[in-house]
């Protein structure tokens, strides 16, 4: 077996815990079928990661910069701010709809870690996440779009987390069907419209 840096075994191992546990559940998969999914000793697991608090963190967080990179590449500044975000939520939700099973281990991740004793601030850390991504994207688009809110960020931050959260939790109970485009379109708006004015002259 070749030899390659702690972080890039890391990688290996966290893209197969999210493999095996995308298809066989969380409680179900444990360290060593993870290892097998990977290819590696359980021992180079071991070396990896200090525990399953680490491990599913790093799952977790990779999850996130999964669809983050493809949103954040979505976002790049348009003719109109409305095509600019309405170009961010059709990524995310392209991920949604090509990685159903992923987004379903998030729901899974987080019921987990919050019955798991010791392992609730994993969940509180999910959460919190998903809002500093939020946070990070809309002062991305502010610098480079220049305009103002008429909330603040951090509130519009978090309604965008739940929003998005309940939205896939949807989709994954209901499947997909005709209405999402619209639903799209009609959050697209109603964020577009919490602008306030663009500041530059």
């Amino acid at each position: 077996m070749a030899r390659l840096p702690s972080a890039e075994r890391r990688r290996q191992l966290t893209e197969a815990a999210i493999r095996a546990m995308t298809r066989d559940g969380v409680p179900r998969t444990t360290t060593r079928s993870i290892a097998a999914e990977a290819g590696v000793s359980l021992s180079v697991f071991h070396y990896c990661f200090a525990s399953k608090q680490e491990l599913i963190e790093s799952v977790i967080t990779t999850i996130t910069d999964h669809y983050v990179a493809l949103v954040r590449e979505a976002i790049r500044p348009r003719e109109t701010l409305r095509e600019t975000v309405r170009a961010g939520f059709q990524a995310y939700w392209d991920h949604v709809s090509a990685h159903p099973g992923e987004h379903m281990l998030t729901y899974e991740l987080t019921q987990y870690a919050l019955r798991e004793p010791g392992f609730e601030h994993l969940a509180r850390r999910q959460y919190e996440m998903y809002r500093d991504t939020y946070t990070e994207l809309i002062e991305h688009l502010r610098c480079a779009m220049d305009f103002e809110l008429t909330v603040p960020v951090p509130v519009l931050a978090r309604y965008l987390a739940a929003m998005t959260d309940g939205l896939t939790l949807n989709f994954l109970v209901l499947g997909d069907d005709t209405t999402w485009t619209s639903i799209l379109d009609t959050i697209t708006d109603h964020v577009s419209g919490l602008v306030r004015e663009e500041v530059r002259p």
